[in-house]
């Protein structure tokens, strides 16, 4: 269909005018796109240059589904647990709602107390929202517990509208309208989760699917959300990138031809191949408003984008924090370790046990002289979490007197240098004990022991010590 007016591109200014209006395109069978996914092989990534602008929006968010997906991978958490993990996620997001929302199911009675309890905290963010099935009495079970937006399932591959529905595309795009109304009858906000929008006909279904749902908008008053979900990770950051695995790409389409505004538009991705957490920055860079994390990223098969990351690379992408406080993070992540069991990584970037942690000699003697050398950051300023070493046979003098400053707090005068006889007599001590054989590190027991049997020669320890 032609479009025969200008209109002003509130982003850029500019006039701009494009002929096209994407229609539905009722295929009789699914596109599969087999020569990008061949499933035999390792999923092509496909190049036709064409470079879209980037733009990224005034505002741009945090979304949390660490009660949604986040426990779909995991054990469920106990209505207690949701709610001090929601107190945490509003201290990390801070007075300006930086985790702007967190979604809930609704289908069991622990988490419906849950959503009850969070409410009860009277925050306004991050604002409470649920995952539900399309139908009514879910619709009603939503609204009559307060909740004003919900998300929705609205698969939009032919993986999924063929091969699992049973549907054509037309069929699909009328089903999902209808639910879309139907939510919107309720009483609710609806934001459609596209989901494996990476593996969609974009201009065949997900253009005219989004176009739909915009005059749906306009038409009813009623704000309605896209959340684009890589269901499989498939999505690709690199510019040049062709459609459906451009992520560059999608958003330029949905703002470009479906009309969404960034505060509209959100992005789920998973970490299939690695690229979770800049496909969402991408995602930020190129006009979508929010992205959508879980914490310690956990969630279905590889995960979903860490929340705790995307913390940081707001902060490096725009300066500051805009009130987020980030040492709130290593409280959530001791928190899921102590009271929820979940195993960390130790070397998880930022929350893992040994994400700032250095074995190295090498490495430990850059530390002694000057932290920054081999310390992403200020992790004590920023995390609250300190550079540690770790002693082992690759430590040499220098490892040892750094974990011996860092243990104890030692700096200035008061620090203790390589040099030092009594870090002589503790390496002797190290050395010895791999020589026989020893293959694990030295626990921080042990090297007690050891500074407590060279007390004398070690000078600015703490009174107890001496």
């Amino acid at each position: 269909m032609m479009k025969s007016e200008l209109s002003i591109n509130p982003n850029t200014n500019l006039l701009e005018q494009d002929p096209y209006a994407y229609q539905l395109q009722d295929v009789t069978e699914p596109e599969l796109f087999r020569q990008i996914y061949p499933y035999s092989e390792v999923p092509k990534i496909p190049f036709n240059y064409r470079k879209v602008p980037a733009h990224m929006p005034d505002d741009i968010f945090i979304t949390d589904t660490s009660f949604r997906d986040g426990q779909q991978s995991r054990s469920p958490y106990t209505t207690e647990q949701m709610v001090d993990i929601y107190k945490l996620l509003h201290r990390l997001g801070g007075p300006n709602g930086m985790i702007r929302q967190t979604e809930f199911f609704v289908y069991s009675k622990k988490d419906r107390d849950a959503i009850e309890k969070c409410m009860e905290l009277g925050y306004e963010f991050p604002e409470i929202t649920t995952w539900i099935r399309a139908s009514k009495q879910d619709f009603e079970l939503a609204k009559d517990m307060g909740i004003k937006e919900t998300g929705i399932l609205m698969s939009c591959s032919d993986y999924h509208i063929f091969n699992k529905m049973g549907l054509t595309r037309k069929q699909a795009l009328d089903k999902y309208m209808g639910i879309a109304k139907d939510c919107i009858e309720a009483g609710l906000r609806p934001r459609c989760h596209f989901e494996d929008i990476t593996r969609a006909d974009f201009y065949g279904f997900v253009i005219p699917f989004a176009s739909a749902l915009k005059e749906l908008s306009d038409e009813s008053g009623i704000p309605i959300k896209i959340r684009a979900c890589d269901t499989m990770g498939y999505g690709i950051p690199y510019a040049g990138v062709a459609l459906p695995r451009s992520v560059s790409g999608i958003f330029y389409g949905l703002e470009h031809y479906a009309g969404f505004t960034s505060d509209m538009l959100e992005w789920h991705g998973h970490n299939d191949f690695y690229k979770g957490v800049v496909n969402a920055s991408v995602a930020w860079m190129y006009g979508c408003g929010g992205v959508n994390c879980s914490l310690l990223g956990i969630g279905e098969r590889t995960g979903n984008v860490p929340l705790e990351a995307m913390v940081i690379e707001y902060a490096s992408l725009r300066g500051n924090f805009n009130g987020m406080d980030p040492r709130v993070i290593t409280e959530i992540a001791d928190y899921l370790v102590k009271e929820t069991g979940y195993e960390l990584p130790p070397n998880t970037p930022f929350v893992g046990r040994d994400f700032n942690l250095t074995r190295a000699g090498i490495h430990a003697d850059g530390l002694l002289k000057d932290e920054e050398i081999y310390n992403i950051f200020d992790t004590e300023l920023i995390l609250g979490r300190p550079a540690t070493v770790s002693v082992t046979n690759t430590s040499g003098l220098a490892g040892i007197a750094c974990w011996i400053n860092r243990h104890f707090g030692l700096t200035g005068e008061d620090a203790v240098s390589k040099r030092n006889p009594g870090v002589a007599k503790i390496k002797e001590w190290v050395d010895k004990q791999y020589d026989d054989g020893r293959v694990t590190i030295i626990s921080g027991a042990e090297m007690l022991e050891q500074v407590r049997l060279h007390r004398d020669e070690l000078p600015g320890l703490p009174a107890e010590i001496k």
